[in-house]
């Protein structure tokens, strides 16, 4: 693939929307999914080009992911979020909305990638989540209990558009069904395909992006706890704080 990185200047904001006037806007809940193939020499990660007329981040290579929907909120999963990880992700919020965020990514990588993360049920599943009724008809409940919290980052207060992402990391073991089937998605990510970590990080990537793609490496290979914190990047004063979560 020729994909190639392009230069990054903290002046100049290539293809996105800038807030001109006005208070800044609340970020919207988010949460993105990376999933790791182990089944090679090199590890690899799901990724997909935004097409170029998103308003948000255009052009970029990113992991699946998306808003957090209210019907996130109402689902029941098939096994929960390690006791670890709820505590750590459920600092300044409840449980329910913490589960929520996980499920979000679940969902959006179904949406965007067509995969499906969970556990097989024999019973019939049900839902009223628009959202979530695709994925259901599959036979398959989400499941929680491998998901790793790597890391958050919050989008600068200069944007028009902002969301408060947190990003989760699974292996790629958890999909139910052919991991390179990408036939169900939904074509909001372009070229998705697994790429070695050294591939993913020639491609025209967010700096957020970049950094938990590092963050994902240094995990890799480790006995990684689901205690362990993750970067945490957000903005005061239009300067980035860098702290863990």
């Amino acid at each position: 693939m020729n994909h190639k990185k392009t230069d990054y200047d903290p002046k100049y904001i290539s293809g996105q929307e800038i807030r001109q006037k006005g208070r800044a806007v609340r970020p919207k809940d988010a949460a993105t999914l990376i999933i790791v193939r182990e089944d090679d020499e090199r590890p690899r990660v799901l990724m997909g080009r935004r097409a170029q007329g998103h308003k948000f981040m255009p052009n970029k290579f990113v992991f699946p992911g998306g808003r957090v929907d209210a019907g996130d909120s109402r689902i029941i999963p098939d096994k929960d979020l390690h006791p670890d990880v709820m505590a750590r992700l459920s600092e300044g919020c409840s449980p329910a909305k913490a589960r929520a965020l996980a499920l979000a990514a679940i969902r959006e990588t179904f949406e965007e990638a067509g995969l499906l993360i969970g556990e097989k049920s024999d019973a019939p599943i049900t839902t009223r989540s628009a959202h979530w009724r695709p994925f259901m008809e599959h036979g398959v409940r989400p499941a929680l209990d491998n998901l790793h919290f790597i890391a958050r980052a919050i989008t600068p207060p200069y944007r028009s558009r902002r969301f408060d992402a947190r990003f989760f990391m699974t292996s790629a073991e958890a999909i139910q069904g052919d991991l390179h089937d990408t036939t169900k998605a939904s074509g909001e990510l372009l070229e998705l395909h697994w790429f070695t970590l050294p591939e993913a990080m020639e491609l025209e990537l967010p700096n957020i992006t970049r950094m938990v793609l590092g963050e994902a490496k240094r995990r890799l290979g480790q006995t990684s706890p689901f205690n362990e914190p993750g970067p945490f990047v957000r903005f005061r004063h239009g300067k980035p704080l860098r702290g863990l979560v």
